[in-house]
This record gives C-alpha cells, sequence and structure tokens, in this order.
C-alpha cells in the first residue's frame, strides 16, 4: 500500500500568527464600521471564523456576530444554503464569508446565496489558504497564506483538534 506522509505546511504557531494578521486587515479595512458579520463555512471554516472573530474583540471596538453556513462542499449542486440564525437580517451589514481553503471557488459561490438577495454594505472574503485555481469569479480579500499546488494535491486544514493542529499537504 502506498502512503503518503503528509507534508506540514504551517504548523498550530504559524496558524495563530496568521488568524491575528488576517484579524487586524479586517480591522483596519472596516475600522468604521460599528459591526462585522462572520460567515463561517461549516466544518474548519466555521472554526476558523470563530478564531477571527476572538482575535477581532480583542482588538476591534465594533460589534463581531458570527454565523454558520451549512452547506455541502461535495456536492456539484447545493440546495438553499442555510444558515445558523436564519432571522438574522443583513441589510446594510458588513459580511465577511471565511473557509479554511480557496481552491476552484465553487464553495464560496455557493455560499453568497444568502447574501445576494438582500443589500448587504460589503461581501468580502477570508481564507486560511488560497490555492491560486481560481474556476469561479471569487477571490478572496482575506488571505493566510498563498500556497501554488498540482491539480493532484490534497491541502488539509485541521483547526478543530489542537493535538493536530496544522496545514498538510497531502
Amino acid at each position: 500500500m502506498n502512503t503518503v506522509t503528509p507534508t506540514l505546511i504551517l504548523n498550530a504557531e504559524q496558524i495563530r500568527q496568521k488568524i491575528r494578521r488576517i484579524a487586524f486587515q479586517m480591522y483596519e479595512t472596516n475600522f468604521e464600521e460599528s459591526a462585522l458579520l462572520l460567515a463561517g463555512i461549516s466544518g474548519e471554516g466555521y472554526v476558523l471564523a470563530q478564531a477571527l472573530a476572538q482575535e477581532l474583540q480583542q482588538i476591534a471596538p465594533f460589534q463581531v456576530e458570527l454565523i454558520k453556513l451549512e452547506l455541502d462542499k461535495n456536492q456539484l449542486t447545493q440546495p438553499p444554503v442555510r444558515t445558523s440564525h436564519p432571522d438574522v437580517d443583513y441589510t446594510d451589514k458588513v459580511v465577511i464569508i471565511v473557509d479554511d481553503v480557496l481552491y476552484t471557488g465553487r464553495t464560496l459561490a455557493f455560499s453568497l446565496q444568502p447574501f445576494l438577495c438582500v443589500s448587504v454594505r460589503k461581501l468580502q472574503v477570508a481564507v486560511l489558504i488560497d490555492r491560486n485555481y481560481p474556476r469561479f469569479p471569487v477571490s478572496a480579500d482575506y488571505k493566510g497564506y498563498e500556497l501554488s499546488t498540482t491539480l493532484t494535491d490534497h491541502v488539509e486544514v485541521i483547526l478543530s483538534d489542537e493535538n493536530q493542529m496544522g496545514v498538510y499537504l497531502r
């Protein structure tokens, strides 16, 4: 059996530094706002959004709201995207969609759905890893790390397990 040992790209401390830097960039870009809404994509994207919300609450004077976007990244088509707080009104809010990896942009394109039918103030995207293979017209406003890979490579982000926290190339 051919098993490939994963290559560590970012360790836990490097991830924490990237998260802190992204939070400062969000604050600098949105310093005149009274609130930000972080919409984390279910899985590690939501864990990243939680970490960013914690950092923002330490450095920024504005309110930070957090919701989870529920979608299945493996499906080729998506039913309507569900949110953890369906009663939240997004009108005139700054919304930042957060995911762990931007690969083709398909997942992020699907995740825009709940915000396109209301008049949001700004719609931004934050990712920990940008793989630079755009197939959909989605790019990240905030990136932790840009990583050029081959199409066959797999990037795994583990944020939810402190003992395994890291970004791995498989």
